[in-house]
């Protein structure tokens, strides 16, 4: 069986893919979004009344959850209380149906509640399970609960972002759950792509701890402290691996952010701030010389940029190729002509606001491209299509399973 996709949604490569998505919050729902931009039908199972936590996080327009909009775009929602035995009875039914199962509830959850690696396989076995916790399966920390802030915090991010003699800081954005939502998907497509060269394969769990996800990314940390015995501290804005780097005010009071690593580059932002002569100097002849030297570049060039306005700044630095750019806010990015030329937001159609702007799919397929075609709805909005039409329950039997709060 198969949900009737509307003609023209759920294009793309993944299309005839079929994913339940029981997870909470931003990351492995995230997951599950990513493989519906390019075509996977994603259902989405939420409790039933309050449905995902998700939908307490601000933003908010006359009460809706914004946020909520974009992390669950393109998917079919439906209310389902897994803990009662009618719940855990309907998801059973449904669970053959799907290729992919996606949860993020603490280890041995779903065992309790009767849905344990075997009793899935045995209702599908070429089930693929995507398993996102904070710290993973195993090991000590394996019944922690965990947040984004968390996996920043113990992954390593938070301790390098800062200033040299301030205080460790996060992003302005949960960025954790962003990255575990990205091995997530890739975590699936993998496990897919066994199962596509060997039709005989059986289905595969994935263990995904999303602090391992956020070290991951932080590439040589762990061996610069094995190999030189040194923690990577912060560093503000100044990049510890080149110069002049750094963000820097313009006269009329804008932001700008410099960088480039080359001697070519280098040289393109001498010329640009009429400094040629920066170029010959020995002291600055590679980029190992001026990373030794970068508080006396970066003070020259924000002498520089302090005198001069953005408009200026930023045609100096494009005539010579300069590497530098400025520091957008929300406004500036839906207003650069980049973002407006690719149609990178699209307008997306929305039950409560009509059309919504939502980032387009990232990256862009060209014979197969996938598609944004809705935002994230109510609680339980699919609930007549997916009971009634799929699994065929009658009226009554629906709402029998609404009035005792199954559904």
């Amino acid at each position: 069986m198969s949900f009737d996709v509307p003609k023209g949604r759920g294009q793309g490569p993944l299309a005839g893919l079929r994913v339940l998505d029981i997870a909470t919050i931003v990351a492995a729902p995230s997951a599950a979004a990513l493989l519906a931009d390019y075509g996977a039908e994603v259902l989405k199972v939420e409790l039933p009344g309050s449905g995902d936590s998700c939908r307490s996080f601000p933003p908010f327009k006359d009460g809706k959850p914004l946020w909520w909009k974009v992390t669950n775009r393109n998917k079919k929602l439906i209310s389902l209380d897994l803990r009662k035995p009618e719940g855990l009875a309907l998801l059973k039914q449904m669970l053959p149906s799907f290729d992919v199962l996606i949860e993020n509830f603490r280890p041995g959850t779903l065992d309790k509640w009767g849905l344990d690696r075997d009793t899935l396989w045995s209702l599908q076995p070429r089930l693929v399970i995507l398993r996102a916790t904070a710290f993973g399966q195993t090991g000590p920390y394996r019944d922690r609960p965990g947040f984004t802030r968390i996996f920043e915090a113990m992954g390593g991010l938070t301790y390098i972002t800062g200033d040299a003699k301030g205080e460790p800081m996060h992003a302005g954005y949960p960025i954790g759950d962003s990255i575990g939502g990205l091995f997530g998907a890739l975590g699936v497509m993998t496990a897919l792509w066994k199962r596509a060269r060997d039709p005989e394969a059986p289905g595969e769990e994935i263990d995904l701890s999303l602090t391992e996800a956020m070290l991951k990314l932080m590439e040589f940390l762990p061996i610069k402290q094995a190999l030189l015995g040194e923690s990577h501290g912060r560093s503000g804005n100044e990049s510890q691996y080149s110069a002049p780097t750094g963000v820097f005010a313009t006269r009329d009071g804008q932001w700008i952010s410099l960088s480039g690593s080359t001697n070519v580059l280098f040289a393109a932002n001498c010329r640009a701030i009429d400094r040629a002569d920066l170029i010959t100097d020995p002291r600055y002849a590679s980029n190992s010389n001026r990373c030794a030297h970068t508080t006396e570049l970066n003070e020259l060039f924000r002498h520089w940029f302090a005198e001069h306005d953005l408009d200026d700044v930023l045609e100096r630095f494009e005539r010579h190729e300069g590497t530098l750019s400025p520091i957008y806010s929300a406004r500036q990015i839906v207003e650069d002509p980049q973002v407006q030329a690719r149609g990178f937001l699209r307008q997306v159609p929305d039950r409560d606001f009509g059309t919504v702007p939502i980032q387009d799919v990232v990256p862009r397929f060209h014979h197969d491209p996938g598609s944004v075609y809705s935002t994230g709805g109510d609680v339980g909005q699919d609930n007549d299509e997916v009971y009634g039409d799929w699994l065929g329950l009658t009226p009554e039997q629906c709402e029998h399973l609404r009035a005792q709060k199954v559904i």
